[in-house]
């Protein structure tokens, strides 16, 4: 374990990089372990707790039930919820998946977004530390974790189906994904393969004990009782906002997905109309009219990433003084999103003009900052190939 440490000082435990086509992988570069107790080394296959990105494949989901009929990205969300959700600051100013989405709710992280298994949001939500007091709903970007439960629980309410299975036959079989939101519906042989996520050079989530114990955050006296789930009354059971474990040979299939324009490998799983919906910029920043890292302004990530964000995407190369937002370098923009938890760093970016896309994550990233974006240099090593 010293040797870890000290290794871990310098390098990641693992990294995984898939660069990919619009046809498929064209290089696969994998180093280190994904499992340092068992000595198992980290392939690309091994699933792995992708952070944020898993926004973007939540927004997926979302945009399926809104060409299904089933949600409208500007209704007012209380009405699938069941109960009234407003910034007690702009009590008149409703609250829509496309503010959820574009991280413009007014919701804030300030007092957390992790829910206990017998835990309400709507109770969450009815602490004003849950709300920014200054900004109402459409005006602002505060890039918020707690935006995505309240998705979650507004596509249960309108399905009546959990989360993660729900996220199953919207996205992750049609496209044949062995991957799940936290570990519930994941495959045994999957499971069996999970990459350890180490910080500091100590595992800190996804060990094999964690892997085979409670799925979701236990209720507050310590069990772990799924039959305690309703619809809609919880939403971060599985964790929407980071728990999805997948591959980065998956991930790659994602980003083919957004290259492809909706379709992939002969599957069409959303139409063009609703990727341009899913990729257009939904806020882009002026100077004031948002915050652009997350509500700790710490660390590698201080300073300048977000500058142009739509429906759960991130925009890159943004041609703004503010913007560090570039971790390739070469000044294209791409669409995707980074991730960022338990010591893994993690990205998912498509140059659609390009046709051509990568796919990465690090385990125990050292904390040494990038050198032309706010992410770190890990990071951009890894988007960059070099």
């Amino acid at each position: 374990m010293i040797l870890l440490a000290i290794a871990a000082a310098t390098m990641p435990v693992a990294t995984v990089r898939v660069a990919f086509d619009r046809k498929g992988e064209v290089q696969v570069e994998t180093t280190g372990m994904a499992d340092v107790e068992a000595g198992r080394a980290v392939t690309a296959d091994d699933p792995v707790r992708i952070a944020s990105i898993s926004k973007l494949v939540t927004a997926i989901g979302v945009m399926r039930l809104v060409e299904q009929g089933v949600l409208d990205l500007d209704a007012d969300v209380s009405r699938q919820l069941g109960w009234r959700l407003r910034n007690p600051a702009y009590p008149e100013r409703p609250i829509t998946l496309r503010l959820l989405l574009s991280h413009q709710s007014s919701l804030t992280d300030a007092g957390g977004y992790l829910l206990a298994l017998d835990d309400r949001l709507q109770d969450k939500l009815a602490d004003p530390k849950a709300w920014d007091a200054q900004h109402p709903p459409g005006s602002f970007f505060r890039y918020t974790n707690l935006n995505f439960p309240v998705v979650a629980a507004v596509m249960e309410r309108a399905t009546g189906e959990r989360f993660d299975q729900l996220m199953q036959r919207l996205v992750l079989q049609p496209l044949a994904l062995d991957a799940c939101f936290n570990w519930a519906t994941c495959s045994l042989a999957v499971k069996s393969r999970a990459v350890v996520l180490y910080e500091n050079g100590k595992a800190v989530r996804d060990e094999p004990a964690f892997v085979a114990g409670c799925p979701v955050t236990p209720a507050r006296d310590g069990s772990c009782d799924l039959s305690l789930w309703r619809p809609g009354t919880n939403g971060s059971h599985f964790s929407p906002q980071g728990g999805l474990r997948i591959s980065m040979r998956g991930l790659a299939k994602i980003g083919r997905l957004l290259l492809g324009d909706g379709a992939v490998d002969g599957v069409r799983l959303l139409s063009p109309a609703s990727m341009a919906a899913l990729t257009t910029p939904a806020w882009t920043f002026n100077g004031r009219n948002g915050v652009q890292n997350e509500e700790a302004e710490s660390g590698i990530q201080a300073g300048g990433f977000n500058c142009r964000y739509g429906l759960a995407v991130s925009f890159t190369a943004t041609p703004l003084p503010a913007c560090r937002d570039d971790p390739v370098g070469d000044k294209r923009g791409r669409i995707g999103h980074a991730g960022e938890a338990y010591g893994l760093r993690s990205g998912l970016w498509v140059d659609r003009a390009a046709g051509t896309g990568i796919a990465y994550f690090a385990t125990d990233v050292p904390s040494e900052p990038g050198e032309r974006s706010a992410l770190s240099l890990t990071e951009e090593r890894l988007a960059a190939g070099k």
